[in-house]
């Protein structure tokens, strides 16, 4: 399902606590700053200098960060480290029910994570914004954001986090944490896969590459700028991956098979 998210709620500017602030926390916050919204950061590497250049109130201590009483918890952590994160932040520091929201590529793994180790008073917004650093680097128009609403009392909140996208032109898609899991095996770890076999295969330009060569190419290098523990997680975390893994497996053989077949015929 998709459509406007927020249109019976007004919007209001967030104070939004990142925990990770790598690459792709780094990038979802300058659109944030640049919309108004406060933010404060944690992460296991200490980037306080890099807050401070962009006015970020950064926290080299969790107790300390989860006081800030932020509107909202946006995590950026990565899929492997989400468990255990969540479980050794001390909840006791909050000062009131926070808003918890997610930015993983998998959805039904950080949604049961939260739901488990969350107080029951807090929100949990899970959401996956399909573009990252390199394809969002001139804009986010038309790039899509999905969402699943899987624990909203704040209504309010809730469509102010929204519409940091809306405003930007994405194209908001909500669906439950399955149906995105689902899809995404289809097509974002099916590509993965693709990307670091070719990686494997060491391909490289030629001097006389087709169009469909050069996607290939393009395809090895954009997925290769992603962290092997990306990759881990969209497979160990997405009970639909390993399917689609033998699929392609049980495809190539067939490719395979009708090659040898045809040469045989030719041959006969």
């Amino acid at each position: 399902m998709s459509g406007s998210s927020s249109s019976t709620s007004s919007s209001r500017f967030l104070k939004i606590g990142m925990v990770g602030f790598g690459n792709f926390g780094q990038f979802l916050a300058n659109t944030m700053i640049k919309q108004g919204h406060t933010i404060t950061a944690t992460s296991q590497s200490d980037y306080s200098q890099l807050c401070a250049q962009l006015g970020i109130l950064f926290f080299g201590d969790m107790e300390a960060f989860l006081g800030e009483d932020n509107d909202v918890i946006l995590l950026c952590t990565s899929i492997v480290s989400l468990s255990k994160v969540l479980k050794s932040m001390p909840f006791h520091c909050l000062k009131r029910p926070t808003f918890f929201v997610d930015v993983l590529s998998v959805k039904e793994h950080p949604r049961d994570v939260l739901l488990q180790v969350l107080p029951e008073e807090s929100d949990v917004l899970c959401t996956h914004p399909m573009f990252g650093p390199e394809s969002g680097k001139n804009g986010w128009k038309d790039l899509r954001f999905m969402y699943d609403r899987v624990r909203i009392k704040d209504e309010t909140i809730c469509s102010s986090f929204l519409q940091i996208f809306e405003r930007e032109g994405c194209k908001m898609l909500e669906m439950t944490c399955e149906e995105h899991d689902k899809q995404a095996s289809k097509s974002q770890f099916l590509s993965h896969v693709i990307g670091r076999a070719l990686a494997e295969m060491d391909i490289k330009s030629t001097s006389i590459d087709t169009k469909n060569f050069q996607t290939l190419v393009q395809l090895k290098e954009n997925i290769m700028r992603n962290s092997f523990d990306l990759f881990s997680g969209l497979f160990s975390h997405n009970k639909f991956a390993k399917q689609e893994l033998e699929n392609l497996e049980l495809a190539l053989g067939k490719v395979k098979q009708a090659l040898l077949q045809s040469m045989n015929e030719e041959q006969d």
